[in-house]
């Protein structure tokens, strides 16, 4: 088939044209490219980095790796048998997820090195205005695939500016910075610190790590895959499938303690706390990193040598909270000043609170960050928002998981995704908008289904609870439930108008605009509900 290709050769002052424009290129953002080229769409990527992968280009720090099945975490369409562990390291990941690019020629139609500094609905156009330091665009339908851990949180702590050493985020590790035989501290005991702290442990002087909460820890059970293992998943048909199946459906099991009876975290809260009995002796050290809330409350990690890490004599856990931070060291509110020639900070990122939300502004001039600041976080499907026609999201509300692999979500909202995008020129609709009450309805659905949750009655506070109170980051059931939910695009829900309706004002009409468009807004309508 002939692919309509958008021109994206040197920027020009012109506003370019697209159908569909794909923010980020990370696991949901190539999947989208993949999936529009399969339906023949036409489309552009733009990506601010220099290559494409995401959450996987960026946390390049020493010991990154996966805390899903290495056969769990790949497309479905693009399963990979040459994974080297069941735990896969940042490398493999996107060594793998570059593979994928090359495969199905994405970068082809990507533009890199294009921050997207804004996007707003145009009413007089109908389409994306969208502003990046490449130039202008405008495009019919925006997807954002920026996802969740893209825009690091840093912590507002007096003083942290007037650091003399270095200092820099997990998520923008600073590969110049010679950590060897320096005085280092860790800011967070989260997914990040606890793979940081044991992979540069044995190389500092000195190495404080500051808690606030102790998470949950369960043994890594991670190995490297067999020879006849590999063979299997390359020369076997449905072998690795097969794998993948029963990893998931044992994964999904979770479920029913996270979600609906957190009785049954049970057996996993045990296997935590023999995990911490076995790997820290000493009673004192033991005691402040045994969590005082349910596990499952926040996110469950998995490490073997965190806790070992924590028990060598360079090595202190630091639980009284930080003061300030002096240009030479930092301060606990005990009055203890520890000197540091470097500070890592590894706080996570900005979920509920996304700066990117500020730079979206929909129909009624009111931005993403607006909106969900007075109403929290909530969309249909964590694919659309009331407000914001022609937008969709990919990883949006309530699509996160506690218990297994985004990319089966990422894939399930593909489906749906792409089938909105057909749906609008199989029945010629100019902009669709999912309709306020249907938004409402799934949302009073989703809190409801969560009310019992692990999440919301565990004990502890989360990011993954808004400032209202309410869970709008994760899915409140087993993951094929939302597979069956996203199958189709459900255009019921939404507020269309057929694209012969949408001829602006004659002032308002942009010349630039293709002739592919054009022809659209001026033929005939579409019956739309």
């Amino acid at each position: 088939m002939s692919l309509p290709v958008t021109d994206i050769s040197a920027a020009g002052a012109a506003v370019r044209q697209v159908e569909t424009l794909i923010i980020g290129s990370g696991f949901a953002g190539l999947g989208a490219a993949i999936r529009l080229t399969r339906a023949g769409k036409d489309f552009l990527v733009l990506e601010r980095g220099t290559e494409v992968g995401g959450t996987w280009r960026d946390n390049t720090y020493p010991g990154a790796a996966c805390d899903v099945p290495s056969n769990l975490y790949s497309y479905s369409f693009a399963l990979n048998p040459d994974w080297t562990r069941s735990f896969s390291p940042q490398s493999e990941i996107q060594r793998y997820i570059t593979g994928v690019a090359d495969k199905y020629d994405v970068r082809r139609r990507t533009v890199f090195g294009c921050d997207v500094l804004g996007a707003r609905w145009n009413p007089a156009t109908f389409r994306w205005d969208v502003h990046t330091t490449t130039g202008d665009y405008s495009a019919k339908v925006l997807v954002s695939a920026v996802g969740a851990l893209c825009e690091p949180s840093l912590p507002d702590i007096p003083g942290i500016d007037s650091f003399d050493g270095e200092i820099f985020h997990s998520a923008r590790w600073n590969h110049d910075a010679d950590l060897t035989g320096k005085r280092v501290a860790v800011i967070g005991t989260g997914a990040s610190a606890i793979q940081i702290v044991p992979a540069i442990a044995g190389r500092v002087e000195y190495l404080d790590v500051y808690q606030r909460t102790a998470p949950w820890i369960l043994p890594r059970a991670d190995r490297e895959y067999t020879t006849v293992e590999h063979l299997a998943f390359k020369y076997v048909p449905g072998a690795q499938r097969l794998s993948r199946a029963l990893q998931y459906l044992t994964r999904e099991t979770q479920v029913v303690g996270l979600a609906k009876a957190p009785i049954f975290m049970k057996p996993l809260e045990f296997a935590a706390r023999r995990h911490l009995r076995r790997q820290i002796p000493d009673p004192e050290l033991r005691r402040k990193v045994t969590p005082n809330f349910r596990i499952g409350c926040k996110r469950m990690l998995i490490s073997n040598n965190y806790y070992p890490a924590l028990t060598r004599p360079n090595v202190d856990l630091v639980t009284d909270g930080i003061a300030e931070v002096r240009p030479d060291a930092v301060v606990t509110r005990d009055g203890t000043v520890r000197k540091v020639d470097a500070i890592v900070v590894a706080t996570g990122f900005h979920v509920t609170d996304s700066p990117t939300f500020a730079g979206i502004v929909g129909k009624d001039g009111r931005s993403l960050a607006e909106v969900f600041d007075e109403t929290g976080m909530q969309g249909y499907k964590g694919s659309a928002v009331a407000g914001f026609p022609n937008l969709f999201f990919l990883v949006g509300p309530n699509t996160g998981l506690g218990h297994t692999s985004m990319v089966y979500m990422i894939e399930s909202q593909l489906n749906y995704v792409v089938d909105a995008v057909e749906t609008l020129d199989r029945h010629r609709i100019g902009t669709i908008e999912v309709r306020q009450e249907a938004q409402d309805e799934y949302n009073r659905k989703l809190q409801a289904a969560l009310k019992n949750s692990v999440w919301n009655n565990g004990g502890c506070a989360s990011w993954y609870l808004d400032k209202h109170g309410n869970n709008t980051t994760l899915w409140p059931g087993f993951t094929f439930e939302f597979r069956r939910l996203t199958k189709k695009f459900d255009l019921d829900a939404y507020r269309g108008v057929a694209a012969a309706d949408l001829v602006p004002p004659a002032a308002a009409i942009d010349p630039a605009v293709t002739t592919t468009e054009q022809t659209e807004r001026s033929s005939g309508k579409a019956a739309v509900r």
